[in-house]
């Protein structure tokens, strides 16, 4: 093979001849030094990574860094996707990484656009999710203003703003690179805490030359081995759940990967068990002992198991507000024992045992420790009455027929009546199902019925308006994509409507499912609970979203109707359609109560923050 070629795309022909970037460390072609323009010595050094997917919009701080993809995507190493808009771009990139664990890279320019990307990779740092976002920053040289940089005469001001949404480095030189890409496959790929790494390249630095050795280069961190604590803790743990009468555990995102070691040891315990959003399906749905969600927007049965229980048990959990009903969802819990990998989160509660590690094999360890009969049965049928009024109440909405709407002045169906149509629809076609923020998202984890984890994804932790549609992107962009419903809005679905000319774009199979009442139902509901009246939060404005989706070539429109027959056919023509449809349905907003799943807890918010903190004075946990 001899040595590596002068030019830029020589040398990706020459690594592409060689099988790859690794194949040539492995057969040793690549110890030598080796000087190159820092943005080649990047793409090389996220592809020693696995990283060689980007999602790009590029700008004039990003031309060098573009010229090399280009140069690389034609040897066939790496892939490129251009976006439309930056939100929506990062949004697609955090759920490549979340459902199909694709790690990769989100490419600005400066500015403006690195500002919307930085805004969507909220959701990214919100769920734990780890990715590479890559924007222009202005030159380390100081000869002026840069355009669309903060117009303030500091430096490193791109450096502290992102900052302060997650680890961040800025490539003011590039020898730095090494540093840089460790430090990112430090956060990318962190065990427990993943996120966003920022990486900010001045404009001026990208085409500098970097001399190195691309077989010292930082590699994806080996997987950590498990952490379990030791035996004195676990022991005492198993005491304590023996010893109280009334047991509920609330999952978090962290119970997802311990699903199996959950169901053995609740049934072990004689746990009731709690879900929040992010993690229906660690129990099937139809498990006795599966309370459903517990919270503000909870279910009858999740905020009885809550309220009653004496002993809380936390899985994976963060204590989020909405799901926690901002810290007095536990009035009776006297004691908690909280299994966390995250060192704070783990201590988040008082009068806490703690059991640092990962939950797999501490719940596996802790139903060894347990007697065959826990005593529990008086509870469990306390809790199996509250389940069983739950699934009645969702029964009595979902068979309660169209309501007549005053918008659409005609009988339309309710939201939960449509996400639990599509919610089985998904379920028998083994689809993915993606919910937007708002009403939706919470009559979504509501009402879905899943078995298993990994079913539904819920960006409930920045509740990112617009993440549904953007996130069915990551079919088209993944190895081995799947067909996925994003269930949306009409104020989500306007938020990011790139999808349809990008999902076109990138090769979607997938179906946006917009369910339209003109209007930010949730926050409607809220202020009329809260002040007796809601404030700018609809318009009178009709939109005719078929004909707007169906002036896009490629793309399937359907108009859903006004009943569960129109919308069965609707979904069934949608999911045969190869690429992205979309199905137009106008639903129920008033204040029938069978056209809602109504709310069960309390949060800190508005006037309702006096009486919330009062309690939360008086908790003991």
């Amino acid at each position: 093979m001899g040595t590596l070629p002068e030019t830029r795309e020589k040398r990706a022909a020459w690594l592409a001849k060689a099988g790859g970037l690794a194949a040539a460390i492995d057969k040793g072609l690549l110890s030598d030094v080796v000087s190159l323009p820092l943005t080649e010595a990047l793409v090389l050094g996220l592809m020693r990574q696995g990283i060689t997917k980007y999602l790009m919009i590029l700008g004039h701080g990003s031309t060098e860094l573009g010229e090399t993809l280009r140069t690389y995507e034609a040897a066939g190493l790496v892939k490129g996707y251009q976006f439309r808009n930056e939100v929506e771009m990062a949004h697609a990139g955090t759920a490549l990484r979340w459902v199909y664990d694709e790690p990769c890279a989100v490419v600005t320019s400066i500015g403006p656009g690195a500002l919307q990307a930085l805004a969507g990779s909220l959701a990214a740092a919100s769920n734990g999710v780890g990715l590479y976002h890559i924007y222009g920053d202005e030159t380390t040289h100081g000869e002026g203003y840069n355009m669309q940089q903060v117009p303030k005469p500091e430096q490193g001001l791109f450096g502290r703003i992102t900052g302060a949404m997650g680890a961040a480095y800025t490539l003011h030189a590039a020898a730095a690179l090494r540093d840089a890409l460790r430090r990112g496959a430090g956060t990318v790929f962190h065990p427990f805490r993943a996120g966003p790494f920022y990486l900010n390249l001045p404009l001026n630095t990208q085409p500098e030359t970097v001399t190195l050795r691309l077989d010292a280069l930082p590699v994806r961190p080996a997987t950590q081995t498990s952490m379990v604590p030791e035996d004195t803790a676990l022991r005492k743990a198993a005491e304590l759940v023996i010893s109280c009468k009334k047991i509920a555990i609330k999952t978090g995102g962290g119970a997802r990967g311990a699903a199996p070691e959950l169901r053995r040891f609740a049934e072990a315990a004689g746990a009731a068990v709690v879900l929040s959003p992010g993690s229906t399906g660690v129990l099937p749905d139809d498990h006795p002992q599966n309370m459903h969600v517990g919270g503000s927007k909870g279910s009858i049965s999740g905020n009885f198991a809550m309220e009653e229980a004496e002993l809380a048990i936390f899985v994976g959990s963060r204590g989020v507000c909405q799901s926690d009903c901002s810290g007095i969802g536990w009035p009776n819990a006297k004691a908690v024992i909280n299994i966390n990998t995250d060192p704070l989160d783990v201590q988040h509660y008082n009068n806490t045992l703690a059991l640092t590690g990962d939950a797999a094999p501490i719940l596996e360890r802790l139903a060894d420790l347990l007697p065959s009969n826990t005593g529990k049965r008086d509870w469990l049928s306390a809790c199996a009455a509250k389940k069983a009024e739950w699934r009645a109440f969702k029964q009595a909405r979902y068979t309660a027929g169209p309501i007549r709407d005053s918008v659409w002045t005609s009988p339309s169906l309710t939201q939960p009546q449509a996400i639990h149509a599509a919610d089985q629809f998904a379920r028998e076609r083994n689809a993915l199902k993606f919910f937007d923020a708002g009403d939706v998202q919470a009559n979504g984890f509501q009402v879905v019925e899943d078995n298993r984890p990994g079913e539904t994804f819920t960006e409930s932790g920045a509740s990112y308006m617009g993440f549904a549609v953007s996130a069915l992107l990551s079919g088209g962009l993944a190895d081995r994509g799947r067909y996925g419903i994003a269930f949306t809005g009409d104020g989500s679905f306007m938020m990011n409507p790139q999808v349809l000319i990008d999902g076109v774009e990138h090769g979607v199979h997938g179906t946006i499912l917009l369910m339209d009442n003109r209007r930010m139902a949730a926050i409607s509901h809220l202020q009329l609970a809260q002040y007796g009246l809601d404030y700018r939060t609809n318009d009178g404005v009709a939109v005719d979203y078929v004909q707007m989706a169906a002036s896009i070539r490629g793309l399937k429109a359907l108009w859903g109707g006004h009943t569960l027959d129109t919308l069965k056919a609707a979904l069934a023509e949608a999911h045969a359609h190869p690429g992205l449809s979309l199905i137009h349905l106008p639903v129920y907003y008033g204040p029938d109560p069978l056209g809602g799943m109504g709310a069960y807890g309390s949060w800190n918010v508005g006037n309702w923050c006096a009486d919330v903190q009062e309690r939360y004075a008086g908790t003991l946990i």
